[in-house]
């Protein structure tokens, strides 16, 4: 997100726990550019205690960060322009092998649908190693709203 430092103001330097890296674009520069998913590398920031259900715990909260965004993608909307309005509605994840999520992780996401007002989106958790560690399914509430 450096190139877009000046636009997020405080936003940018703020402490998060988790880090994110886009693989294609990052959400500002991809507007108008329609495609049918993204890719992202994801971990905690910091070494985390091991202890597997709250790994898990990790992802979890991870995952919920840029997977109903995707659903946008085909139609080239994004997010941070103000002209959507969008919330969780369900959120399902499957874990199939022990993971540490302070590694870095390749999160697969895929727009399954977006219409009348929904989004359905799903992804895929790589852990560093290549393994297939979580799937995600999440659908979301999506509006078009009137930018004010």
């Amino acid at each position: 997100m450096a190139p877009h430092k000046e636009q997020l103001g405080e936003w940018y330097d703020s402490p998060r726990p988790i880090d994110i890296r886009y693989i294609d674009d990052d959400p500002l520069s991809r507007e108008g550019n329609p495609r049918l998913g993204q890719r992202v590398w994801m971990r905690a920031d910091g070494l985390l205690p091991t202890d597997s259900v709250l790994h898990a715990c990790v992802v979890t909260y991870a995952s919920d960060m840029t997977l109903i965004d995707t659903a946008l993608l085909p139609h080239g909307i994004d997010w941070t322009d103000g002209k959507v309005q969008m919330a969780s509605l369900d959120h399902a994840m499957w874990f199939h092998r022990p993971l540490r999520a302070d590694d870095w992780m390749l999160y697969d996401q895929t727009s399954f649908s977006t219409s009348n007002a929904r989004g359905l989106a799903g992804g895929s958790i790589f852990s560093s190693g290549g393994e297939l560690v979580v799937s995600v399914v999440q659908e979301g509430l999506i509006r078009l709203v009137e930018k004010r």
